[in-house]
């Protein structure tokens, strides 16, 4: 299929609500799937909504209410309390079920309440076929649904439509929440998910000053005080050789740089197959 028949497509999902809330975490995906709604329904028959918790960096709360506000949508920001159920402070590798499972739980009164019967996320089609991904089961089992998924649109489409609909989050680098950051197995806390907060926002600053730019940046808390950092390949022989940019992660004892750079979810390859692919 074309772009243009995914988007056609998509507009086919979205058509026949009356209307909807899009979970918007500030990504290209639930930005594009915002706009799309907005585009098909108009303005005032969509809601965004961003979970608030510890798990929310700053800087993403701030970009996803200017980009709600340039559509012109109502946008919610509902708390949500992941650190209260077991499974997400546990961090075993079912951790985004329990993540997924809160924040459904949290819109699905929310839109209800607002007499809107449908809830929907960011998912795309790559996202189902990427393996283990407990979070969108859980999704799923609480009547949340993915019309990117649905119709088909890879992330490749969803940067294309971004870029096509002139979006400001066209070529974002890909975003996760905190949690992601932490070793599975590591419980997750307040104080956790502040800590690798402040060495990435420390780590990025230092790269600039220092003249190395970085577009994907994780800084990976592995346990026993240990940071893992993850960039860009093409800037690991020069960071590599920088200890004082490295230096700038503060809060652990010690900091390591991963000599593969930085892959979305890399967390997940430090699970046992059978877990990982189930």
């Amino acid at each position: 299929m074309t772009l243009d028949a995914r988007l056609t497509e998509l507009e086919a999902q979205l058509a026949p609500l009356p209307g909807v809330v899009v979970a918007c975490s500030g990504g290209v995906d639930s930005g594009v799937l915002l706009a799309a709604a907005v585009r098909t329904l108009g303005a005032g028959r969509v809601v965004a909504a961003t979970a608030v918790s510890p798990s929310l960096p700053a800087g993403e709360r701030a970009a996803v209410d200017a980009f709600a506000a340039s559509l012109g949508v109502r946008h919610e920001h509902p708390r949500t309390d992941e650190l209260s159920r077991a499974g997400y402070r546990a961090n075993a590798g079912d951790r985004c079920a329990f993540c997924k499972s809160e924040l459904i739980d949290v819109l699905r009164p929310l839109a209800d309440g607002l007499g809107i019967a449908d809830v929907v996320t960011g998912t795309n089609a790559d996202d189902l076929r990427a393996g283990f991904r407990p979070g969108i089961r859980a999704a799923a089992e609480r009547g949340a649904w993915a019309p990117l998924a649905r119709a088909g649109m890879t992330k490749d489409d969803v940067r294309a439509a971004a870029r096509r609909w002139g979006l400001p989050l066209a070529d974002k680098p890909a975003a996760a929440c905190l949690a992601s950051r932490i070793a599975y197995g590591v419980p997750v806390s307040a104080e956790g998910l502040a800590r690798v907060e402040a060495a990435e926002g420390a780590l990025r600053t230092a790269l600039a000053a220092a003249g190395l730019p970085v577009r994907d940046l994780r800084v990976r808390d592995m346990g026993d005080d240990v940071a893992r950092v993850e960039v860009d390949v093409t800037l690991l022989p020069e960071l590599s050789g920088r200890p004082d940019v490295l230096a700038a992660v503060g809060g652990f004892d010690r900091v390591e740089l991963d000599p593969s750079g930085f892959r979305s979810g890399s967390m997940n390859e430090l699970l046992p197959d059978p877990v990982r692919y189930r």
